[in-house]
Order: structure tokens, then C-alpha cells, then sequence
């Protein structure tokens, strides 16, 4: 009967899509440092941010396609010297998704200072990984907040990492793609199957936790989370940014793993030759989330170069 049940199991169908938002009572029943979390809103946006620590505060802001589920043991270490901010950005994990303006970098960058403005507080240290520290650099070149460190972590900061010449295309399929609203739930749909965010995650160059697969895939269940991903990719332009990269005067490290199959960890090289002042420092061995992979030792690195 054992034998026959564990056959049963095994040819038990994935776990079904569960299209529309991530829902906060279900899907953030066992979300990391839920303690933390709270839910605040800025003109159209109902943002889920996580606060947690005291002293300096220090914003933390994800990449595509992740949370705050991202600093699930990052967070922690870094919050027993400092009170650390994360939200999910617009459309991500918890967080209302804005019209298209909202979606752009200008508009993310913008949106996030509003939110900020919202809590009250005023970053001391800024890090951000993928996107996010796009978003951030956006921020201070903007004006909207004034760190005195900016630290990314495998920072998509330039035009890539969709090198040749393919690159031109990939902005207008992103808009393609992002306009059909099938798009997402197939892509959810698919997502149902764990070896789909296995594939997506080997090809970060990352190896993390069972815990950090589980919050992915749950995430990509959910059509109106992809949806928001694509969205944001559909929209995203990096030229402006990487020519203003230059004025960028806030004191910047460059964290960046070795074995990053998103974004190259040469990219920190020509980043340090754009950035004044900007110093690098590689993680051997490790890919794109490489603060998951070892979170201890990217909390060292920060602290270090806040010091």
C-alpha cells in the first residue's frame, strides 16, 4: 500500500497556477520576516514594505522579478547594526502595480522617494541588486535621496546584458509581450511546473536555499506578479542612465559575483571607469544572487564599506 502510495505521489500533477495578485493572507502566510512587514500608500500604490532594525537606515531595493523574499536572511544580519527598509516594488510580491508611467525608471525612482517621504525616513546607505540598484542611482541623480554610500549588487546598470545584435530588439518584443494579457497567465501557467524556476534560476548562476526557490515559484504562479516583470522590462531604458552615470557623486561600491550568467561581472569594471570614485568588489564563484548564496558575507562587505 506504501509502495502504491508513494507511485501515486510521484505522478501527482505541479501545483496549479493561481492567476491574478499575490495574495497577502494566503501566499504571505509563512512570507519571510512577516513580523516586519506593514502596508503603506502613496497616491495609487499600496506598497508592502518591510522595516526592521535600528540605527542609520538603509534602503534595500530587489531586482526584476523578486521581493522583499529576496533579504529573507540578509535583512536580519544586516538590521543588528542599522534599521534596514525594503519594499516590493511596484507590481512585485504585495505592492500595487501603477499605471505605465509608474513603471518606467524615472517613474519607479520617483515613486520609491515618494514612499520614503511617506515613512519618513531618509537613507543613509542605499543598496539595491539587479534593477534596483538602477533605481537607486535614478534616485540620486534625481535628488530624491542624498545616501552617503550606494552600493550595487550585480547592478544591471547598463544597456544589457543582451549584448550584439539582438539588443535592439529586445525593448520591442518586451512591449509585445507585455501587451498581451495572456502573456502572464501562460506564463504562470507554465511556472506551475518547478522545473521551469529551476531552469530560471540556473541560469542566474546562483545556487540558493529550498526556501528561496519556494518564494519564487510562488511568486511566478501568480500572472499579475509576472505581468508586472514584463512590464517593467517593456519600459525600462538604461542609455539615459549609464550617460548620467558620470555625475553620479555619492560614494559607490560595486559588488558583483564571478559566476553572474545575467549580468557580467565585467560590467562592475566599465561601471568603476563611468562612476567617480567607484570601487569594486568581486564574490568568486557566486551569480547574480549572489546576497542570497551568502548573505553573511555581502552584509561584511556593506558594513565594511559604510564603515
Amino acid at each position: 500500500m506504501s509502495a502504491l502510495h508513494d507511485t501515486v505521489a510521484a505522478a501527482s500533477p505541479p501545483k496549479r497556477p493561481a492567476y491574478g495578485r499575490p495574495d497577502w493572507a494566503q501566499d504571505g502566510k509563512d512570507w519571510p520576516n512577516r513580523e516586519t512587514s506593514r502596508f503603506v500608500r502613496t497616491g495609487e500604490i499600496r506598497w508592502h514594505v518591510q522595516i526592521m532594525g535600528q540605527g542609520p537606515v538603509l534602503l534595500l531595493l530587489h531586482g526584476t522579478g523578486a521581493a522583499t523574499h529576496s533579504w529573507r536572511d540578509l535583512m536580519p544580519i544586516l538590521a543588528k547594526n542599522i534599521t534596514v527598509i525594503a519594499p516590493d516594488l511596484p507590481g512585485h510580491g504585495f505592492s500595487d502595480q501603477p499605471r505605465t508611467p509608474g513603471m518606467t525608471l524615472p517613474g519607479m525612482a520617483s515613486g520609491v522617494t515618494a514612499l520614503l517621504a511617506q515613512l519618513g525616513y531618509t537613507p543613509a546607505i542605499a543598496a539595491g541588486h539587479s534593477a534596483g540598484a538602477a533605481i537607486l542611482a535614478k534616485m540620486c541623480l534625481q535628488g530624491g535621496i542624498s545616501p552617503n554610500a550606494l552600493i550595487s549588487l550585480n547592478g544591471a546598470l547598463l544597456p544589457l546584458p543582451f549584448h550584439g545584435v539582438a539588443a535592439p530588439f529586445m525593448g520591442p518584443l518586451a512591449k509585445l509581450l507585455a501587451s498581451n494579457k495572456l502573456v502572464p497567465m501562460l506564463f504562470a501557467w507554465q511556472a506551475a511546473d518547478g522545473k521551469v524556476i529551476d531552469r530560471l534560476l540556473t541560469g542566474t548562476g546562483s545556487v540558493i536555499d529550498a526556501d528561496g526557490k519556494k518564494f519564487y515559484a510562488r511568486l511566478a504562479r501568480r500572472s499579475f506578479h509576472a505581468g508586472a516583470a514584463l512590464t517593467m522590462m517593456a519600459n525600462w531604458d538604461l542609455a539615459p542612465l549609464q550617460a548620467a552615470l558620470p555625475k553620479l557623486t555619492v560614494k559607490t561600491l560595486l559588488i558583483a559575483g564571478t559566476n553572474d550568467k545575467s549580468i557580467p561581472h565585467t560590467d562592475a569594471d566599465k561601471l568603476r571607469r563611468l562612476i567617480p570614485g567607484a570601487q569594486v568588489a568581486k564574490m568568486p564563484g557566486l551569480g547574480h544572487l549572489a546576497h542570497e548564496e551568502q548573505p553573511a558575507e555581502t552584509a561584511r562587505l556593506i558594513l565594511e564599506f559604510c564603515a
